[in-house]
């Protein structure tokens, strides 16, 4: 219970739009993350079947697609939600806000760890592609549409394809 009262103070925080605490149930993102939390806690259980099975629906259900290998913070906002795909290897920690068609991917020439590590505090803008093995730095944005193939480093702003230091 604790979890659901914390995504409803930081969906009433983010989101001004929302005027009561039940919406927040309505929130694609909300729903996706609850799918996550289930199917992940079985995709650590070696339960790859049912924790996939379970990431599938949800993202039939949100068009929210996150993978069960992925490694996610607290306090993760993904604000409208639509297009969002998280990869297997990703990690996400604290406070991160994503808005929708954002991808963290791969770019199809790596084995092993092939996804973004996104570090605390940071912004990823409409529709950007974060890619590869790279480490997205604390406190950074990154603009709507960019396209990130490279480390971005602390309190740094990038935009643009191939995304670059504003």
């Amino acid at each position: 219970m604790g979890y659901i009262k914390s995504q409803i103070k930081l969906i009433r925080k983010k989101d001004h739009a929302i005027k009561s605490a039940l919406e927040v149930f309505l929130y694609p993102s909300f729903r996706a993350l609850l799918y996550y939390k289930v199917a992940h806690f079985l995709y650590l259980r070696k339960h790859f079947f049912f924790s996939r099975y379970l990431s599938e629906r949800a993202k039939r259900k949100t068009g929210i697609e996150i993978h069960p290998g992925a490694t996610i913070g607290k306090d993760l906002f993904i604000d409208h939600g639509f297009g969002v795909v998280i990869g297997e290897n990703a990690i996400i920690g604290d406070n991160v806000l994503i808005y929708h068609g954002v991808t963290l991917g791969a770019t199809g020439k790596e084995e092993g760890k092939r996804h973004p590590t996104v570090l605390n505090d940071v912004v990823i803008g409409c529709g950007a592609k974060v890619l590869g093995n790279i480490t997205i730095g604390n406190h950074a944005k990154i603009g709507a549409n960019s396209v990130v193939l490279q480390d971005v480093s602390d309190d740094t702003t990038v935009v643009g394809i191939p995304a670059y230091k504003k």
